[in-house]
This record gives structure tokens, C-alpha cells and sequence, in this order.
């Protein structure tokens, strides 16, 4: 993953209020915000990354927020961001106050990435704003939305625990084997005639690829 950290010069801005607890909330006090600017693309989408990035610069001019930090990534989502890995540092040094992204997709790896990024942000009293989706989570209409993903996403988890359940009940019904095959034991009599041919059990282990212990078990099991 290729990527550049840029810091940008200092705006004067108002900031935002505190409002109840919730998804990204601000500061108790009115004061100049520090905003950390983040964008991800794909690497045939780098062409766009300027109007991104003007899209983003502008609509924290509107606000009132000095920029700290501006971060771009061009790559694989495939690969963890390590620039991302540093904003967060950064949210966590209280060297920012809010994170501007273009697009969710493009900030969290996945819907259990996103929350969970989501609520250490609102664990650290930074503000979080998604531009594509208008989605603030500095207001309380969009911590209430935040809210929601939270719900969606355990529900999502207890729906794949179900199916996992389901399926593992079923195959016990059809009488199938649950756990790991028991590989070794399909060796018990190679074993136990290498063992007479005066081999060593590390030699055995070794030479059916499968472990020492496994060997000892099946020499000590006497039939």
C-alpha cells in the first residue's frame, strides 16, 4: 500500500458542543476544532483524489475546523492501513478533535471494523464525519444513526451464530463427526509395526507426519 501523511496549516474555527453521550461527541466547551482529513482509494480510482480531498478541505472551512492532519491512502482495502492505524494514534494522543472521511466503506474494513473504530473514537471524545453518506456523528441525530449500526450489526452476529448452530445440530442428526478428524489413529497399526522394527518414536512421528505424543498415545493404548 502506497500512502502519503500530510500536515496542513492551521485554520481558526468554532467548535462543536457536547451533547449526552453517544457515537463521536465533542467537547463540553465552544473552541477551535482540529480535524484530521482521511482518504482511501483504490489504485485505478487515484485520479479522484484531488477532488476528494477539495471536496473534504472545503466542507471543514464551512465548519469552522482547522485542519491538523490530512491523509491519503492509494491501494488494497485488503491491507490493514497503517495511516489509519495513525490517525487513530493520534485521536488517542488528543492531537484531534473530529475525522473527516469521504466514505465509510473507506475508512472501516468491515461492519464490526467500522463500530469498533466508531466507538473508540466516541470513547475519546472525537467527533466522526462521513461526507458521501452526510453521516455526523457530532450531532446527536447522527449518534442516534451510529446507534443503529450498532443494533444491525449484533444482530447480523447472532443471525451467522444461529446458522452456525443450526448447521452443526443437523449434522449430528445425520450422524456426521464434529471436530477434528482424528488423523493419527489412522495410523495405529503402521505405527505400532515400525515400533517393533526397533524404530524410534520420533522416528515414527516423522516419518507418518504426525506428532510424538500422538505416537506415545498409540503405543500406550493397549488393545
Amino acid at each position: 500500500m502506497r500512502g502519503e501523511h500530510l500536515e496542513m496549516p492551521v485554520k481558526q474555527g468554532a467548535g462543536f458542543e457536547k451533547s449526552g453521550k453517544g457515537f463521536g461527541q465533542g467537547q463540553k466547551t465552544a473552541k477551535m476544532i482540529r480535524a484530521s482529513l482521511y482518504a482511501r482509494i483504490s489504485t485505478q480510482d487515484q485520479q479522484t483524489l484531488p477532488m476528494l480531498n477539495r471536496a473534504m478541505r472545503e466542507y471543514a472551512a464551512r465548519r469552522g475546523w482547522m485542519i491538523a492532519m490530512q491523509m491519503k491512502e492509494v491501494g488494497s482495502g485488503a491491507i490493514q492501513s497503517q495511516l489509519r492505524e495513525k490517525l487513530l494514534e493520534a485521536a488517542r494522543r488528543r492531537e484531534i478533535e473530529v475525522v473527516l472521511v469521504w466514505r465509510l466503506d473507506r475508512w472501516g474494513r468491515s461492519v464490526t471494523d467500522l463500530l469498533a473504530t466508531l466507538q473508540e473514537l466516541e470513547h475519546l471524545g472525537v467527533g466522526f464525519v462521513s461526507l458521501t453518506e452526510a453521516l455526523d456523528l457530532t450531532t446527536p441525530a447522527g449518534r442516534a444513526m451510529a446507534g443503529l449500526l450498532a443494533v444491525f450489526a449484533e444482530f447480523k452476529r447472532e443471525m451467522l451464530r444461529e446458522r452456525v448452530r443450526a448447521g452443526l445440530a443437523h449434522a449430528r442428526q445425520n450422524g456426521k463427526r464434529i471436530g477434528r478428524p482424528a488423523t493419527a489413529t489412522m495410523h495405529t497399526d503402521e505405527v505400532r509395526k515400525l515400533r517393533r522394527s526397533g524404530l524410534s518414536k520420533s522416528e515414527i512421528a516423522r516419518r507418518l507426519n504426525i506428532g510424538r505424543t500422538s505416537v506415545r498415545r498409540i503405543l500406550d493404548k493397549r488393545t
